[in-house]
């Protein structure tokens, strides 16, 4: 492995990485220089901007005078460390086919990502209309919904008024109002849609 790799000093050095950010942020948050920081706890400037670059993994010590400068819990400083990122991709068309209503009208429904942890949860979905579709009664559910056309036409309905969307367009709504395809134009229809909220059905 090329040892210059940014993602393998990534990985190899989360943890103080981590550590700085917190420290810059927490800095900046208080609008204190590097100078005035680097004082009140003790430290060189060129010190203080290692850790906050990174570039060194600081003592207990050295972590115990930057909390006590900044006024926040040791604890503190490792926060962002202990979360848990999470991260989704999707190759092309191997998006997780499942089954929703409207599936069983010729319309095809790939969830391209999720995670458990997001509140409000958001869903992106890819949908296929073709020539075996049905149109069908409109949908309803908490949340809302951005839609952007990939390829086709299509009439779509939100509330009383419809939008008709061609490839480049794009819609988004509160899906607590009746919504969904009224008029299919020019097949097949590829639509993308990010749910936002507690969503049964694009």
């Amino acid at each position: 492995m090329n040892e210059n790799d940014p993602s393998r000093y990534i990985r190899e050095n989360a943890l103080e990485l981590s550590i700085g950010r917190q420290v810059r942020a927490y800095r900046l948050k208080q609008g204190i220089t590097v100078a005035d920081l680097a004082l009140q706890a003790n430290l060189s400037s060129g010190m203080l901007s290692k850790v906050e670059n990174g570039q060194t993994s600081p003592s207990l010590a050295t972590l115990r005078a930057l909390s006590q400068a900044l006024n926040v819990p040791v604890t503190s400083l490792f926060r962002m460390y202990e979360e848990t990122r999470e991260a989704t991709s999707v190759k092309s068309g191997e998006g997780l086919t499942i089954q929703r209503q409207g599936t069983r009208a010729g319309h095809q429904y790939q969830l391209l990502g999720h995670s458990s942890s997001h509140h409000p949860s958001v869903e992106p979905y890819l949908i296929t209309l073709t020539e075996k579709s049905d149109v069908f009664p409109l949908f309803q559910h908490e949340g809302v919904e951005f839609i952007y056309v990939l390829e086709g036409e299509v009439v779509y309905r939100h509330a009383s008024r419809t939008y008709h969307l061609c490839e480049g367009d794009s819609l988004y709504f509160d899906s607590d109002a009746p919504h969904g395809p009224e008029e299919l134009l020019a097949l097949p229809i590829r639509l993308l849609a990010v749910i936002v909220g507690n969503a049964e059905n694009p």
